[in-house]
């Protein structure tokens, strides 16, 4: 079987819906040989993605295509892909091209999450109503949906009515830098690289509203009996200044360390040093940073409301991500309960085995047979 991909963000994207796109196909290239695999993108000039085989990944065709790549991905590609001979095209990141059942080719489109439905107010009017129009119009043409987690199920039929019969959760791993543990010494280097000495909170993600980090602080704030900081880790935003102000507000300055430019191959020293992950994002697709602490061996505080209680399992406590006191008290106890700490750490590591490569990969291999 021959099957296509829209590959683009694994070559153009180092996060997010790279990383997904990544995983399927370094996934399926790994644990499933006996197909064939073909990786459709604009460009490829970011040495994101080289493992991937170079004879397997497909430019536009032309001069035209060349310059109109966008137009060339949402619609004119489709003939290329049954010059190809593609059986199955996977949309990697919510959106299929035009024609697809004219040319006689299956298609299946992953929907990472609703986050922009669910939170509006956190999106311009104009980018929701694009978004809404490609994941409506991909849901409704697509042979099969893959969401990444239940939540999103759960929300592509309340909110789109897609049929639940149409879809498949196939959930999604991590990177694999992860699963590989440090020394002692590796792990204390790297912290004292970034000022890190101590006992430690860790928190990993874009500091923007959604992640609801000023949150964390609060409840941080509200500690007892501790000699722990905080450490925040991700891409700065406006949302930057609350955060900033929320730490001089509580006079936090010595104890909440912010990190801006963590290289990725520092993050699994942070996580595995770290004595505590909290995540109290609002809403989900799926929680990538909460399956990395797992592998890490850390146990893990998230929010309820979305897909974090999936991804997490019996490897964390959970809280209302709205409820500074529920957050406090919730993190009290791992700070203070080193046993806890410990069988949580145990749990998550079986817990996270469901999200393995090989399992993924044979889900996705199956859906596609399903359609040929």
């Amino acid at each position: 079987m021959r099957i296509g991909f829209d590959a683009k963000r694994a070559f153009a994207n180092k996060t997010g819906l790279g990383n997904y796109s990544r995983f399927v196909l370094d996934a399926l290239i790994v644990h499933e040989p006996g197909q064939e695999y073909l990786a459709y993108t604009p460009k490829n000039n970011r040495n994101l993605f080289e493992e991937f085989p170079g004879g397997s990944i497909h430019y536009p065709k032309g001069f035209i295509d060349q310059k109109l790549s966008a137009y060339w991905r949402y619609a004119r590609i489709t003939r290329q892909l049954r010059e190809d001979h593609i059986d199955v095209y996977h949309g990697l990141s919510n959106e299929i091209p035009q024609g697809l059942q004219a040319a006689g080719i299956q298609s299946v489109v992953t929907i990472h999450d609703l986050i922009f439905e669910r939170l509006p107010h956190l999106f311009k009017p104009v980018d929701r109503a694009i978004y809404r129009h490609k994941f409506q119009s991909a849901c409704k043409r697509a042979d099969a949906v893959v969401a990444v987690s239940d939540q999103t199920r759960r929300d592509l039929i309340e909110l789109y009515g897609v049929d639940d019969t149409k879809i498949k959760v196939i959930y999604q791993d991590c990177n694999p830098v992860f699963q590989k543990r440090l020394t002692v010494e590796e792990r204390g280097r790297i912290c004292a690289e970034h000022g890190i000495d101590g006992p430690f909170i860790l928190c990993v993600g874009t500091l923007e509203e959604r992640k609801n980090q000023h949150r964390l602080i609060e409840a941080f704030a509200r500690l007892k009996n501790h000699d722990f900081k905080l450490v925040l880790v991700g891409k700065p935003t406006p949302y930057l200044q609350k955060i900033k102000q929320t730490i001089q507000r509580l006079k936090l300055e010595d104890r909440v360390l912010l990190l801006h430019h963590v290289s990725s191959p520092h993050l699994p020293a942070l996580y595995q040093a770290a004595e505590v992950f909290a995540y109290i994002s609002i809403y989900e697709g799926f929680g990538i940073p909460i399956v990395e602490a797992l592998h890490s061996g850390t146990a893990v505080l998230a929010a309820k409301g979305s897909c974090l209680e999936e991804a997490g399992g019996p490897g964390g406590l959970y809280s209302d991500p709205y409820q500074t006191e529920n957050i406090s008290e919730q993190l009290q106890k791992l700070v203070t309960d080193v046993h806890l700490r410990n069988s949580l750490s145990e749990a998550g590591k079986l817990h996270v085995q469901q999200f393995a490569g090989k399992r993924i990969a044979g889900q996705l291999v199956q859906l596609y047979q399903s359609l040929s």
